[in-house]
């Protein structure tokens, strides 16, 4: 497994994925999906289909591989969907 190659293209899909008023909007599904942490929206069957389908298809990836950055993407877009939950800081 060339991780050189997984890392540049776990760093692509994430680049190409936007967390937009609570919507998930990725290079892999024509639909975006509404986001709330709880429960993570990677839960999804279709989504992961969506996933390994774009994988296979654009960058030829393997069955392990698939599941190498399929993994790493999903901590990636969780950081990414933290940061843009809105702050519940107390004014005082």
């Amino acid at each position: 497994m060339n991780n050189k190659f997984l890392d540049k293209v776990i760093y692509q899909i994430i680049s190409e994925t936007r967390v937009i008023d609570n919507k998930l909007y990725t290079p892999y599904s024509s639909s975006p999906l509404y986001i709330s942490l709880f429960p993570p929206p990677f839960q999804s069957p279709s989504l992961l289909s969506s996933f390994i389908s774009h994988c296979k298809e654009i960058y030829s990836l393997n069955d392990d591989e698939v599941n190498y950055v399929w993994k790493e993407y999903k901590e990636g877009i969780t950081a990414l969907m933290e940061d843009k939950e809105p702050s519940h800081q107390e004014k005082g």
